[in-house]
Formats: C-alpha cells, structure tokens, sequence
C-alpha cells in the first residue's frame, strides 16, 4: 500500500495489527531475505572510485554462509550470548560479518573509526569488550594505530579483551581473489597488540562451517548491539538494541516505502557501517528484502573521486536509493549528470541531520528527484518518521510517523515531567514510543533522563528535540533543546539564523550557535561556508541576515567565514566544536582587553563540569582574569604559569 496520508498507516495499522509477533533475530530475518532468490547479488563491493563498475560480488547463497561462517567462528572463539564483539572497520564488507554475525553469536558494537585512542579505550572498557575486530596495519596503519592507542590508553584500564581479529584490506584489491586467505600477511601480522592475542581475521573464518549455526539462534528480547550516541566527548554514553527493535524497524521502513524494499532493487551505501542508518536502512532492510546492497569504498563519501563519479555509479548499477547529508547534497550539485540515465533512482533519503530548504528545493529541481526527509536517532533504532513518498510535498517538515509507532509532542515541566500533550502546531517535546524504540542505554546513570512517564500510558522516549505537529500528523522540527540560544531569558531557535543564511545565493551551509556574553549569557553568531570562497564577505551577509531575520534578537552579533564546517564522521554539523571555539575567543578578547599574557590556554568539554576554559598565566594576573571570566557561564580554570 502506499502511503499518501496519516489515515494511510493508520489503515495498514488496522489489516495487519502485530507484524512482529513472528520475528526472532537479524539472523533469521536475513535467512528469510536469501530463501528468495539464493542466486540474487546479495552484496556488491568496489574498493575505489575507478573501480565501481568492475565490484567484487556475493550471491545470497554465497553471502548467508559467510555470515554463518562468521557467527560460527565467533562462537568457537568463545563468545558466547551477551558477549561483546567491537568492530573498528571502514566500509568493507567485513564490517557487515562483524556485524551479523557478532549479533548472531554475542552483541555487536560499533565504535566509530575516527575516534582518538583515549576516547575509543573508554568506550570499549565501558562495554566489557571481549573480541575486537578491526582493520590490520597494511596497507595503511592508521586505525590499526589507533586501536593500539586506545588499548594502551589508561581509560583502557581493566578491560578484559580475549583477542583481535585483523582484517586484511589488500585483499579486496583488483586481482586478489575474494574468498582468498593471505597467509603471507597473516604471517606479518604481530601475535599481540598490546599484549592482546591477533589472529588474522579470514585465517580463522576458514576454519569454521558457513552450512549452518552450530548453536541455537538469538531471541527477539536479546541484545543485538551496542551503538554509541550524545557525541564523542563526555562520559561514554551506549544505547543497547534487542533483535525486536531492529527487526521491527526493518518492517516499519518496508511498509513505509515498499517501493525501495524488494527484490531487484539496489541501495547504495556511502554512510560509514558504525551509524544506524548505513547499517539498518541500506544494510539489514535490504537483505531482509532480497534485494541489492551496494556497498562503496571504506571511506564513503570522503572516498577521493566518489563525489564527482556519483551519478555514473547511480546510473551503471541502477541505484534505487541512497542516503546521504546535506554536505553531501550540496557536492552532489556540482558533479556532473548530463547524458545519464538516473531513471532507476526513486528516492534520495536524507535523514542524518536536518536538510536546510534552499539545498533541497535547489537538489529537486536540478535532479527531478523526490527528496525524502527522515527524522530519527540511536535511541529509536534508526528511523521514527518519514516524509511519504506519495503524499504532498512539506518541504522543511520531517514527515509522518512510520507504521506501529506512536509519535508525539509533549508540553513538560522544569523537571521534565508531563504536563499535557502539545495542541496542534504548539511546539513540545518530540516522544516516541513503538516497538522500535530501545530497551534503555548500558548505564543506568544515562537512564532516568531518557524517558517521560505519562500517567496511564507508561513511558515514552524522550527524543530531547522540539518540534510540532500539524493538522495532517506532519512533523516538523523546531529545535534541539540544548541548542537554543539564550539571549537574557530569550530563547531563539539556530534553525530560524541558518535559514535565513541558505537563502543566500552564495551560501552552502551554516551553523548558528550562542557565543558566550557576560551581559546577556549568550549572544547568537553564525559560521559559514561558501559556495565559492570570495564570492561575498562577512559583512553583506551580515547585513543580508539583518534584513531576513525577523526576529531583531537573533541577528548574529558575527558572522565567521571558514573553508567547510566541523563535522561528525556520518558528515553532520558538529556544533559542539564551535561553541569550543567561541569560548576560546571570549577568553583571548577578556584576556588582551585586561592586558593579560596568556601563557597556556586550553577550551575543552568536561563530562562532568560541561566546557571548562583553562588557562596559565603570569601570577600576578591570576585574580584579575579570574574576575573576567566569572562574570560567564563556562567554567574556568586559571593558574600560574610555573
């Protein structure tokens, strides 16, 4: 059915009331997916931007086994269920072996590959690793590099890991047979990082049956995975999902847009494998489907020469869908699509992080594609809603809510307590609660924040964004609550400063955050990314925005010109990085106002105490800069420079 309106769900709610009640594991659900066509490409792989037409393949029949192979030589490892198996790879289709079948054998955790060692050490400890799968040294060391770091690292302290399992990238490398087991690099490989045994990855794959599980599969209420969310700084916060959630998440993406999800069908994934939307929404819902995933480089979209090769590889494996974010977009624009046929693409899915509108109305009308805004987070699987793919267009909005979820906005106290559901277009609390939605995180620390208790209805995820709901069920985002800016007890809303912005014609992206004051606690500024550098200066723009935003309290105080914005490693804005860096300018402005030397000075994020500026200086000037920075909210820690 397909899906134009809320009464559309609500219809397919009615015909079909529990469609969960037979889903077990990802295991089965994949099983289930390859029984349809076991000769269907299951996986396409291509290691670089020039290779993308010649892929390395792998048939259901073919790719059921080696996820078999993989659950089962995890479990003659040792683990055993509820066991944590990390992985620290790049795209490579590996990491979906690592995935699948650690949830098979253990629980599967994504640790995100850009993570410097003391942070990936933490988050490793904090999930009592007990396997960890990553890329070897060769043909770069860079995240093998990092593993060491992170083991070696103090956070890394306690950690009980049994062994490393080394892949070898050289082995996807045009003339190296798939399947193949280097057994000259496996001879390279050291017997210990860091003290932890290595064994190389497919030396040990080859030893186990891909006929099927020697062990009895996951239940539905099992733990599956481990994803870490709420940043990369801070103490380490892991959501947990069971097999349901993702599972029952596939079903809702399937009976929202059931076009994209059947056999014949190719999705292509560029979004990095540790995110849930790369791993869930063109992973697990494509083989659930028997349909096509085509897997890009290890690096996606920051692969060298992807970008501009894009609309060939859409058109040359006739893409029906992809996802990407606005960064992404906004590259897609400039690369070349004369002359090719992108018939075979239905949709182009953003749902990473919001989609400012002038990029996506300039994207449809230069492609002809219909662009589908998604909304979701870590805690509710992967996706919450979607903009239908057959209803009327709401440009902005983030769509309706998907098939057996429940969706809402909710008007709380200081406290965070229910008072009452928002009215129509009143802006509240953004709720989830479904079958999708997780059991909690692994620490209970992170647990009592996470939900709201409504009186007769049990607990709702509290999704921490504001947003509305209109009269036809659309969503639409209004702001993160931890982002506004607070201008002397005003709240303004980033997003109302950043669309002002895109409206510019020079304009790529922008991010608007609060800039400390000692008057008004917080002053909004914007950072901007061109076009084209040169193409206009900071003060037209500032004087564009005053004439567009029409709110006189959030024209940006300043408005900062940079090469590309701070961003995550799935390519959203990193906001946190600019509010580090206008602390940083506060505290250099205080300092030379008072005609103070700063020996040291150091902005960071404090998982306790929130940003800390800290600082050495003369010891004679301790007082007075002390004084200074007082008069804000950061904290600050000033001392001698000797």
């Amino acid at each position: 059915m397909k899906i134009r309106s809320l009464e559309d769900i609500v219809a397919i709610e009615q015909a079909n009331p529990d469609p969960f009640s037979s889903l077990t594991c990802t295991y089965d659900m994949i099983r289930a997916g390859a029984e349809i066509n076991p000769g269907a490409v299951a996986l396409s792989f291509f290691l670089r931007s020039e290779d993308f037409a010649t892929p390395a393949t792998w048939r259901y029949s073919e790719w059921l086994e080696e996820i078999t192979r993989t659950a089962n030589m995890l479990r003659r490892l040792g683990v055993q269920q509820g066991d944590v198996v990390a992985y620290v790879l790049p795209n490579l289709p590996e990491a979906h072996l690592a995935v699948w079948g650690g949830e098979t054998a253990g629980i599967a955790f994504a640790v995100n590959t850009l993570l410097e060692g003391e942070q990936m050490g933490e988050l490793l400890r904090a999930a009592d690793t007990r396997w960890l799968i990553t890329l070897g040294p060769y043909p770069v060391s860079e995240i093998w590099d990092r593993v060491e770091s992170a083991l070696r690292s103090p956070q890394a302290a306690g950690l009980n890991l049994q062994g490393i399992l080394a892949v070898n990238a050289l082995r996807h490398f045009p003339g190296s047979p798939a399947g193949s087991c280097s057994t000259d690099r496996a001879a390279e490989l050291p017997e210990t990082l860091a003290g932890v045994p290595v064994h190389d990855f497919h030396v040990e794959l080859s030893k186990a049956s891909g006929e099927a599980l020697e062990f009895a599969a996951p239940e539905s209420g099992d733990i599956a995975s481990y994803f870490c969310t709420g940043g990369t700084t801070g103490l380490p916060k892991i959501a947990m999902h069971t097999h349901r959630n993702e599972t029952a998440n596939v079903v809702q993406l399937a009976a929202a847009v059931p076009e994209l999800f059947r056999p014949g069908k190719t999705s292509l994934t560029c979004l990095p494998l540790f995110h849930v939307n790369a791993q869930l929404g063109t992973g697990l819902a494509a083989f659930a489907a028997g349909a096509h995933c085509l897997l890009g480089p290890p690096a996606g979209y920051r692969t060298p020469g992807l970008i501009e090769r894009f609309w060939e590889v859409v058109a040359h494996h006739q893409v029906a869908s992809f996802s990407g974010v606005p960064t992404v977009y906004a590259g897609l624009l400039q690369a070349p699509m004369e002359g090719l046929d992108l018939s075979c693409l239905d949709y182009a899915v953003c749902g990473a992080a919001p989609m400012p509108l002038e990029l996506l109305n300039t994207f449809e009308q230069k492609t002809g594609m219909r662009m589908l805004e998604g909304y979701g987070l870590t805690e509710c699987t992967a996706v919450a809603s979607l903009t239908p793919a057959h209803g009327k267009s709401c440009s902005g909005s983030i769509g309706l809510r998907l098939p057996w979820e429940s969706m809402r906005t909710l008007v709380l106290d200081e406290d965070g307590r229910y008072i009452r559901d928002a009215e129509v277009d009143e802006t509240g609390v953004v709720a989830l609660s479904g079958p999708n939605v997780f059991p909690g995180y692994l620490s209970d620390a992170h647990n009592a924040s996470a939900w709201i208790a409504v009186p007769g209805q049990g607990s709702w995820l509290n999704t921490g964004d504001l947003g509305r709901r209109d009269a036809d069920g659309y969503f639409w985002l209004t702001g993160r609550k931890k982002e506004l800016i607070i201008r002397g007890g005003h709240n303004i809303d980033p997003k109302v400063i950043e669309e002002a912005l895109a409206a510019h014609p020079a304009v790529a992206l922008s991010a608007a955050v609060g800039r400390p004051d000692a008057h008004a606690g917080e002053v909004p500024v914007a950072y901007v990314q061109l076009k084209q550098p040169g193409s206009v200066s900071a003060s037209e723009l500032q004087a564009f925005a005053a004439q567009h935003i029409p709110e006189r309290a959030a024209i940006p105080r300043r408005i900062y010109l940079i090469d590309s914005l701070p961003q995550t490693a799935v390519g959203k804005t990193f906001k946190p990085a600019l509010s580090l860096l206008e602390v940083e300018s506060v505290v250099r402005e205080e300092a030379e106002a008072a005609g103070i030397a700063l020996d040291t000075l150091c902005v960071e994020q404090d998982p306790r105490l929130g940003i800390v500026a800290k600082c050495r200086v003369n010891n004679d000037d301790v007082p007075a800069l002390t004084a200074s920075l007082g008069a804000y909210t950061f904290a600050s820690s000033i001392g001698p420079d000797s």
